[in-house]
């Protein structure tokens, strides 16, 4: 790649690959990797990943095609792109998984320090000039987060978008509910795993065993065969991190100690995710864009993801550790900060230095009667609106929908949903999902937000008025029969709405629905009520419930209740004559 200014490091080395390379770690464990170097002589910055993966599947020489369950570990970038143009490629298997020895600790403290030591190591080596960069997406990303945090002195650069920032949060406790299909199915992509479980070691035995005994009698929890079977046998394979996680369904101690302490970075990074990735990785990286203070990049892309194996931010990465690992002034930094893809309408990108886009206007939009979503406020006595989730029956969902949008909208940033709602049950899980509705009636997910009832209590210290922060920590009960007041925030998103096309949102206690692609159904398949309940939603004067849309452009007057059509003039009437 080049501009009219500069250029990137050219192709032009061989490559030479060292398989299972046994790097020592400080306490004697060794760990195990694969080094791509140039087929040179002399010195070379050096690029990390780590990952906890089947290590072949990192540079298997296959076409790229779309995310699956089958191909998605497959995170590292192309070594081979790096090494043909002066970079070394070091992909290593965390502690306890593939070759490597000792014990999974599922990106605990030892996997940073390990981590650390890596990038000490390859500094050290006669073909490094020791400088450091770390690539990598998802798992890499997450623990090039880590390490940066640390900021040991040879890491001079890091290009790792999509990674989940809150472990607790973005990855397991979707608004404190469990995210149970993610767990177990992400569980099964370890390589060879060797797991000490946290909690049999943090709890103590007598903690960990009346904690044991009480999964086991959870009915929502043994409503799931594979949970269930992983509490039967919790020393088993994957089952300790799978028995950690359902041990730990409050924010604490567990997650603390692997969230990477975002202001702490000091080391240039790129974040990034697509708006499709809203059930896991987006909402992190927004987090990690607020608190980070080094230099830094932000690119939202279209709601696809990567394909795998991961190649499209070869060049862009190239040009950053260019910039920072060989003192080549791409023009990188002369770029907009933050750059969004705004699906919609055709597609185009937003540049901006600043998140949100300083543009943006949260505009009010009621839940009324009929499943009408309006800015306009409440009619006398509107009621509420009731469905109920029932597993014997049916598990229900109701809607609320704009009339259809008489001009372009578009729409960037967190929303926020409040309903005053009430249950039979003692536990109120809100699922809520944002949709586009063409003319035709067909629709679009755009993202979701979830919300445990009893999980309620919101941490006003870390919240603004558009992204509400909930403590999931201190349960407060859910009354049957009682109108308590949940306030639920959706994950960030981006769509330009055309005219004729309507804005819907969806509550639900339950995410049953069919998904529409693969990205969505990551964000589905969380744990579910097994008691039937009746929900009602209130919408009325004293019980306002709305949602909080962030708009950038368009609908400066609002929505019309008659659907923006003109009243036809009635045949063989004229003005005056007739009384109009």
């Amino acid at each position: 790649m080049h501009g009219t200014t500069w250029r990137t490091s050219p192709r032009e080395f061989g490559v030479v690959v060292e398989r299972h390379v046994r790097i020592p770690m400080p306490d004697g464990v060794e760990l195990d990797a694969d080094i791509y170097r140039p087929d040179a002589e002399g010195a070379f910055p050096a690029l990390l990943g780590i990952h906890a993966y089947d290590s072949a599947m990192q540079s298997i020489p296959s076409r790229p095609q779309a995310m699956t369950g089958a191909n998605a570990s497959a995170e590292a970038g192309d070594p081979y792109f790096y090494a043909r143009r002066g970079y070394v490629h070091a992909i290593v298997n965390a502690r306890g998984t593939g070759a490597s020895g000792g014990s999974y600790s599922h990106y605990g403290p030892q996997d940073v320090e390990d981590g650390v030591a890596v990038v000490e190591w390859l500094a050290r080596q006669e073909w490094c000039t020791g400088g450091v960069g770390m690539f990598g997406v998802s798992y890499f990303s997450v623990v090039a987060k880590q390490i940066a945090a640390r900021n040991p002195p040879p890491l001079k650069a890091v290009f790792a978008p999509f990674g989940y920032t809150d472990f607790y949060r973005d990855k397991f406790y979707h608004g404190g509910i469990l995210a149970r299909t993610f767990l177990t199915s992400w569980s099964k992509h370890l390589a060879g795993v060797r797991v000490t479980g946290w909690s049999r070691v943090n709890l103590g035995d007598e903690e960990y065993e009346r904690r044991l005994a009480g999964l086991r009698k959870d009915p929502d929890i043994t409503a799931v065969p594979v949970l269930a079977a992983a509490l039967a046998e919790p020393d088993s394979g994957p089952n300790p991190l799978i028995v950690d996680v359902l041990m730990n369904p409050l924010d604490g101690p567990y997650w603390h100690e692997r969230n990477p302490d975002l202001g702490a970075i000091e080391v240039p990074i790129v974040l990034g995710a697509c708006w499709g990735m809203y059930g896991l990785h987006l909402p992190g990286e927004f987090r990690a864009w607020d608190r980070v203070s080094a230099p830094k990049k932000l690119i939202v892309g279209p709601p696809i993801y990567l394909d795998r194996p991961v190649y499209q931010y070869a060049e862009q990465s190239l040009r950053w550790f260019d910039h920072w690992l060989k003192d080549n002034d791409t023009g990188y930094l002369d770029e907009p900060s933050v750059q969004l893809f705004l699906p919609g309408g055709g597609g185009s990108w937003l540049d901006s230095e600043s998140w949100p886009l300083p543009e943006t206007r949260w505009h009010s939009f009621f839940l009324h009667s009929d499943g009408l979503l309006s800015e306009h406020e409440f009619w006398p006595y509107e009621g509420a609106t009731s469905y109920q989730d029932n597993r014997h029956n049916e598990r229900g969902a109701i809607t609320f929908t704009t009339p259809p949008l008489v001009e372009r909208t578009e729409i960037a940033g967190p929303a926020t949903l409040t309903v005053h709602a009430a249950t039979t049950d003692d536990e109120l899980l809100l699922f809520v999902s944002l949709w586009a509705v063409d003319p035709d009636d067909s629709r679009r997910p755009l993202t979701r937000g979830w919300l445990r009832g009893t999980l309620r209590q919101v941490d006003e210290a870390a919240s603004t008025p558009w992204l509400r922060e909930h403590t999931y920590t201190t349960p407060e009960p859910v009354v049957p029969g009682e109108v308590h007041r949940y306030e639920v925030t959706l994950a960030p998103t981006a769509y330009a709405f055309t005219p004729g096309q309507r804005i819907q949102i969806q509550v639900s206690s339950s995410d049953t629905e069919t998904e529409g692609t693969f990205l969505d159904l990551i964000a589905q398949g969380h744990l579910l009520r097994q008691e039937p309940s009746w929900v009602s939603v209130l919408h009325d004067s004293d019980h306002p419930s709305e949602l909080s849309l962030p708009v950038i452009s368009g609908n400066r007057i609002g929505t019309y209740l008659s659907g923006g059509v003109p009243t036809p003039s009635p045949a063989g009437q004229t003005p005056g004559r007739d009384g109009w």
